[in-house]
């Protein structure tokens, strides 16, 4: 027995040992191996991976081209040059879509709005832009922000407070930011934020199929595949959390179809306007067009990923960067309450008002450079259809996987300057005060081109609603010790949460 508890210690000893001389580099730089490629070098890097690629890049004049295993598809162009990114995304747009590869790794979201190209990407951009920019859509939106942040958020936050105990703030968030999209695409509050903070399958489905795509990644598809005929790994837990978003989404397009069925709700005369997914239903009828379950559903999905992920993602990150740096809290505090002079509690109905939103110039400030440091979606990756040159020299062609390394490219010193690394609100505000406009290219957390987000003006509004509230009100006291880092995961979500006390402010 002791003999092969021996062996076993000297074999995983040896494996390691194996794993770390073939990602071993010179200059910083992996490996390229036969067989494997730069592997190796890869697993020994994967819990850092953000971190490690922002390393490559920084060394390698912004283009990095990553080997992977011979004879597969997991070999990867990498840049994050502005000049690159904006022939991708604008000057040669139509050269590179999402393409097939996308939509496999991705095909939990369908034919929805994030897989679509073509001329089916651009009837529903038309259709999406048509519905988010409606005065009515606005309306509901303050309304229903309103409403949680005070019926919701501040509940919660006052319980915590008077307990004085420890929470997750990034599980809070993700909460607010579920009920909040939840309810703005179908008009149903599903009540994930409570202070019983009740199961989630919807919510933790998410997650999981989140974290399975971005394995998706990393390993060649015929792994992924092979894992899903056997129903192990990562494709099984895809398996059950689309099971579980399926059958959730069914329920609710139901539960519309049968409340629009009533004649005593008149929707479409709503003074404080509508949901999306209303919206999508009212515009089939107009043109006697019965909208299928599954457009519906590949609508749902899309939009929940894009507005409860990205959004929570965001808050998270800027609570994190506030406690690093106290000064930028205090500014922005000191900007709140030159805005909204209150001595009580505050009347959450003054963000109804835009322009008070948009006077919040240096709170802008602060979330464009949180964004920048710490972006939802950390990566994105594209495919020519066509052979093509790239402003940086390089070739591709339609075999080609490039990659957009998002969170490397705010970190970039030759981008951003010699503080890139920092936390800084300043460098969005201009000398007259007002905010900085910076290229799409450059600053890519809302995308860039014609797939730029539709729905940026909407994550402000709520970003800037939630976080003037909870500073006017509230303290918020990060616990000592914890590891704060990134998951491994399509959203850039903190592995370990973060963990925070809350306290009213006197």
């Amino acid at each position: 027995m002791v003999a092969i508890g021996f062996i076993e210690v000297f074999l995983a000893t040896a494996c390691f040992v194996l794993v770390r001389l073939l990602s071993s580099s010179r200059k910083g730089l992996p490996t390229s191996w036969p067989v494997v490629g730069m592997m190796p070098a890869l697993f020994v890097n994967i819990h850092n991976v953000h971190n490690w690629a922002t390393g490559i890049l920084g060394r390698t004049n912004l283009t990095f081209f990553f080997q992977g295993f011979w004879f597969t598809d997991t070999s990867i162009f990498a840049t994050v040059d502005p000049a690159n990114v904006h022939h991708i995304m604008s000057a040669n747009f139509v050269n590179f879509p999402k393409g097939p590869e996308f939509r496999k790794m991705f095909g939990i979201l369908g034919d929805g709005i994030f897989n679509a190209d073509g001329e089916t990407w651009k009837s529903q951009r038309k259709a999406m832009q048509g519905l988010v920019t409606h005065v009515k859509f606005h309306r509901f939106l303050a309304k229903i922000t309103r409403e949680k942040v005070k019926n919701g958020l501040m509940e919660v936050f006052d319980k915590l407070a008077e307990s004085g105990v420890e929470v997750d703030l990034q599980d809070v968030f993700q909460r607010l930011t579920f009920d909040l999209t939840f309810k703005l695409v179908t008009g149903f509050d599903p009540g994930c934020l409570s202070i019983n903070f009740p199961e989630a399958i919807f919510s933790k489905a998410l997650d999981d199929a989140e974290e399975a795509i971005f394995y998706r990644h990393v390993f060649p598809e015929w792994s992924w595949r092979l894992q899903r005929i056997l129903g192990i790994g990562m494709e099984e837990k895809l398996r059950i959390a689309q099971k579980n978003l399926d059958q959730t989404i069914a329920k609710y397009i139901k539960m519309k179809r049968e409340q629009l069925q009533k004649p005593s709700i008149d929707m479409k005369e709503e003074e404080d306007g509508s949901d999306l997914l209303t919206s999508y239903m009212l515009e089939c009828e107009k043109s006697d067009d019965k909208c299928a379950d599954k457009y519906l559903r590949d609508t749902i999905l899309n939009l929940m990923i894009a507005g409860r992920d990205t959004t929570g993602s965001a808050l998270t990150w800027f609570f994190y960067n506030l406690s690093e740096n106290p000064s930028v809290e205090a500014k922005i505090r000191e900007e709140i309450g030159s805005l909204i002079p209150t001595a009580g509690k505050i009347d959450l109905r003054v963000f109804e008002e835009k322009a008070l939103l948009d006077r919040m110039v240096y709170l802008h400030g602060a979330l464009c450079d949180s964004l920048r440091l710490y972006p939802p979606v950390p990566y994105q990756h594209k495919c020519p259809t066509k052979p093509d040159i790239l402003p940086s020299g390089h070739q591709v062609d339609a075999s080609t996987k490039i990659l957009f390394e998002v969170y490397s490219m705010g970190r970039m010193k030759s981008i951003w300057g010699d503080d890139a690394s920092e936390f800084r609100p300043e460098r969005w505000i201009s000398e007259k005060g007002t905010i900085k406009h910076e290229p799409s290219y450059k600053f890519l957390s809302f995308n860039a081109g014609p797939r730029t987000c539709l729905g940026k003006e909407v994550a402000f509004i709520q970003m800037k609603t939630i976080v003037a509230s909870i500073l006017h009100e509230y303290n918020v006291h990060m616990m000592a010790g914890q590891k704060v880092v990134p998951a491994n995961s399509i959203i850039l979500h903190m592995r370990h949460g973060l963990k925070v006390k809350i306290s009213r402010r006197t």
